[in-house]
């Protein structure tokens, strides 16, 4: 793609790129308030009149440029300019992340009063120089206007309403995922590494097999999640992350008593790594007490039925 040097973009084009620039960043506003409609209305509403502004300064902007050059608007846009600022397209991602929105007004509005202040710099038309320094106070006023916004909007109540909406985000992308993952890894690799522990009795057998389970498993697991569903119906997120959250977590899981098999002394391996299954099963445990409302005792009680069963299916299996 052809691009143009700032310096080297005529009044006139400037003035149409600033048109494309507004009118890119109220599609920006009006995407974010979309995208966090259903989980955070407060902010959404806050992005809504955000648009709505920038919806204001482009009609000014194109009344200026019909009173200088007529209704014929050059097609400029940001990417058509040499080293001007880009848009990362996070506003695309669903579900959007309401942080990573904030976030990234912010960036929007200093870059807004940047781009404004050079572009005075470079014009000699005393209208047109006056209205972009209005809209350069302007853009500096944004983040004060954000925050009064911020806090016309989000009360305390609905505050403590987004916050809990976050909480349920969090749990349905990571922790769930994530503790299904670690469940997986920590329990399922247990019999075959424990099976071939007890038949060879040799660290280096054991640690060989309970490698290949613990990455197998994380790999199976891992596109099984990101298969299940896009998140777009059920608010999981994306199946990426989500698949790569379980696939790592039933991986780690897996190695968490895998890895003492490296000790060469079988025994002592042996007793390290059950002390290790121990550990995880308490995790696992206290995750689900922690995130899932789970009484611990209940949990703990689950965890360790089911971690017993599975080694003692091993060691059966391996004594036989």
């Amino acid at each position: 793609m052809a691009q143009k040097k700032f310096r080297d973009l005529t009044e006139k084009e400037i003035l149409a790129l600033a048109i494309a620039s507004e009118e890119e960043d109220g599609r920006i506003y009006g995407e974010f308030a979309e995208g966090l409609r259903d989980s955070y209305p407060a902010t959404a509403q806050m992005f809504e009149e955000m648009r709505e502004e920038e919806v204001v300064h482009r009609d000014r902007l194109m009344a200026m440029f019909r009173e200088r050059f007529g209704d014929r608007i050059p097609l400029i846009r940001r990417e058509n300019v040499k080293g001007f600022l880009q848009r990362k397209p996070t506003w695309l991602t669903r579900p959007l992340g309401v942080n990573v929105a904030r976030r990234q007004a912010r960036v929007m509005e200093m870059e807004a009063a940047r781009f404004y202040d050079k572009a005075v710099a470079r014009i000699t038309d005393v209208s047109i120089r006056e209205l972009l320094n209005k809209l350069a106070d302007e853009e500096r006023k944004h983040s004060a206007t954000a925050g009064d916004l911020e806090e016309k909007h989000l009360t305390k109540d609905a505050r403590a309403e987004e916050d809990e909406s976050h909480r349920k985000l969090f749990l349905l992308q990571f922790v769930q995922p994530g503790l299904a993952g670690l469940i997986d890894g920590s329990v399922s690799t247990l019999a075959p590494l424990f099976a071939t522990a007890f038949v060879t009795h040799k660290s280096s057998d054991a640690f060989l097999v309970g490698l290949a389970a613990s990455i197998g498993a994380g790999i199976s697991m891992g596109f099984a999640e990101w298969g299940s569903d896009d998140g777009s119906l059920t608010g999981r997120g994306s199946p990426w992350i989500r698949g790569a959250t379980i696939g790592m977590m039933t991986t780690a899981g897996g190695l968490g008593h895998t890895l003492p098999f490296l000790i060469s002394n079988f025994h002592i391996a042996m007793v390290i790594a059950v002390i290790v299954v121990a550990i995880e099963l308490t995790a696992i445990a206290y995750i689900r007490h922690r995130y899932m409302d789970t009484p611990f005792l209940q949990a703990a009680f689950q965890a360790i039925v089911g971690g017993t069963l599975v080694f003692l299916t091993g060691y059966l299996i391996g004594s036989s």
